[in-house]
């Protein structure tokens, strides 16, 4: 009977599935799993669902000779060596399109929650502080009417300037290429990384992981921001330099910042854990019941018809199907 091995439990029915044909091997404690564990728990699988925490190199898919399929569950694939799995005969799939609109959310749950000092809010109440209203008390800044930046116009960044609509607000955006159907339905216009810059006092980073965005928003770049300004981060950690996020934050370069990922996930950089103006998220963008259980569906299709001898819808490698193991 061929293994199927799940890097951690997901909410939902889907993974029963999988068991009434293979031999099912869940992780299931509340924490990624260590190296080793990952190692020893993938052993002899011909499928592996995996998260965008798991390091699936080499060494991993050297260890599993029958490795069909690597099902991440997840948009992102950077933790993936897909020309590697791609040597190897090995199929790679995300599971692009399902945490699109949540993630937008999310984005803008972070806009509000910094603008408006949500969290600070909240806890001036239960610390027993709200004594009596003041003109003064707790100012943040508006939202309507200004404008909203968009660093990565793709699925989630589309989707994130498709909402700022109803809040009556101009929307730049900055990508390696132009996105005229984005630009149709949203009214955004392209810009320049300068002048997305300058001009954004929201400026929500919704970009993939790669060489050209690694480490692309740095001091430098934070000095170039409004001191009013406002950046969030929902696409991956190490597109910002943390440690220079936390500087220009303490000295008022930038206005604050609302973060889900990190650079170095899951710590978070000692400067940031005591600032007032930020908002830290555990990496929750997709985390709403309806959508983890849609993505971990998708997940388990995509090995379901790789084990079946057929391909994935949403294979990321597709080349691979030119190169069988």
């Amino acid at each position: 009977m061929k293994k199927v091995f799940v890097s951690l439990e997901y909410p939902g029915e889907a993974v029963g599935r999988l068991a009434e044909k293979y031999e099912v091997v869940v992780f299931r404690e509340e924490r990624l799993p260590t190296r080793r564990e990952l190692l020893e728990g993938a052993a002899g699988s011909s499928a592996v669902i995996s998260t965008v925490a798991d390091s699936i190199d080499r060494e991993f898919i050297d260890l599993l000779p029958d490795l069909k399929i690597v099902s991440n569950c997840g948009v992102g694939y950077e933790n993936v060596d897909v020309a590697y799995a791609t040597e190897k005969g090995v199929m790679v799939t995300n599971t692009p399109d399902v945490l699109t609109e949540t993630t937008a959310d999310l984005a803008w749950a972070l806009i509000f929650a910094v603008a408006r000092r949500v969290v600070e809010a909240d806890t001036y109440v239960r610390s027993g502080k709200f004594k009596t209203w003041h003109p003064s008390l707790l100012m943040g800044r508006n939202v309507h009417g200004k404008t909203l930046g968009v660093f990565g116009m793709g699925r989630i960044g589309s989707a994130v300037a498709r909402r700022a609509s109803g809040f009556g607000m101009k929307v730049l955006y900055h990508n390696r290429r132009r996105n005229e159907v984005s630009e149709k339905e949203t009214g955004a216009e392209y810009a320049e990384f300068p002048r997305l810059l300058e001009e954004s006092d929201f400026l929500v980073i919704a970009s993939p992981l790669n060489d050209g965005t690694r480490g692309r928003f740095g001091a430098e770049e934070f000095r170039k921001m409004k001191r009013s300004s406002i950046i969030v981060n929902v696409g991956r950690g190490p597109i910002i330099k943390e440690a220079e996020l936390a500087a220009a934050l303490e000295e008022g370069v930038i206005w604050g910042a609302g973060l889900d990922v990190y650079e170095k996930e899951p710590e978070v950089d000692p400067g940031l854990l005591h600032l007032p103006n930020t908002v830290l998220l555990p990496h929750i963008g997709s985390a709403a019941r309806e959508t983890r259980e849609d993505m971990i569906d998708m997940a388990v299709t995509s090995v379901e018809l790789a084990l079946d001898g057929k391909t994935p819808e949403h294979i990321v490698n597709p080349e691979v199907l030119e190169r069988p193991k």
